[in-house]
């Protein structure tokens, strides 16, 4: 990424977010976006690859989340290329970070970025959430989450709030329909344990497309049976 770039990322950090970046973090981000650009070209990882798009859609998105209280385990829901949980990483270097995703190329590539950057504690898996979530050790195992871009709201609750420690809270990175989402989430927000806590509308410029996050917090334990079966979610959501 071109120099001048990595520098108005750490000036954004500061400026809209009070995020100090240092030189190695930067120098992260750096080779980051390097490796996604050029993974790109072989994996279908990002329809964003101009480098000023990458800062403010990728990169300061992600890093608006540094801002909350994650406690010490974070689990990313369908990253991707890694989105929030990498920059989230790279932000707070002592955050145990697991980034999952059903993808196997995707997740080649995480391990890639991982190791390249030396992010220990960063664990990539390649696999289902549903069959995460009832996994011994992943369910009800972290105190923070989120997803960004991946399914409508119900969805997505039944995905992540199995994950979570009672009280944790998760992160629903959305874009301009999330009241339409959040009115259809009542039924899945009573039976899955969750309860909304916050909505903030962000802009990060005119680059940036606008963004609302939705912090639900796990109030009481998930039923067992949920999530149900992988492809049931999506198919049957909780309306």
């Amino acid at each position: 990424m071109p120099s001048e770039e990595i520098a108005r990322l750490a000036e954004m950090a500061e400026r809209k977010l009070g995020l100090f970046l240092s030189e190695e973090q930067i120098a992260r981000f750096s080779v980051y976006a390097d490796m996604l650009l050029e993974w790109n070209t072989r994996v279908n990882l990002t329809r964003i690859t101009a480098p000023e798009d990458m800062v403010v859609k990728h990169f300061l998105d992600s890093l608006v989340l540094a801002g909350y209280e994650l406690g010490g385990t974070f689990c990313d829901v369908g990253t991707g290329a890694g989105f929030p949980g990498i920059p989230l990483k790279i932000a707070i270097p002592d955050l145990k970070m697991t980034l999952v995703d059903s993808a196997a190329k995707k997740v080649v590539f995480l391990r890639a970025v991982c190791a390249k950057l030396s992010l220990k504690g960063a664990e990539c898996l390649q696999m289902r959430v549903e069959d995460l979530g009832h996994l011994g050790g992943a369910r009800a195992g972290f105190d923070s989450a989120a997803a960004r871009g991946v399914a409508v709201l119900p969805v997505v609750l039944e995905y992540v709030l199995p994950l979570l420690k009672r009280g944790g809270l998760f992160f629903a990175l959305k874009g301009t329909r999330a009241a339409e989402e959040i009115a259809m989430s009542g039924r899945a927000l009573g039976l899955l344990g969750g309860e909304i806590e916050e909505v903030r509308d962000f802009g990060l410029g005119p680059q940036a497309e606008h963004r609302a996050l939705i912090l639900v917090r796990k109030v009481k334990e998930t039923p067992a049976g949920y999530p149900r079966r992988a492809g049931i979610p999506g198919k049957k959501p909780l309306l």
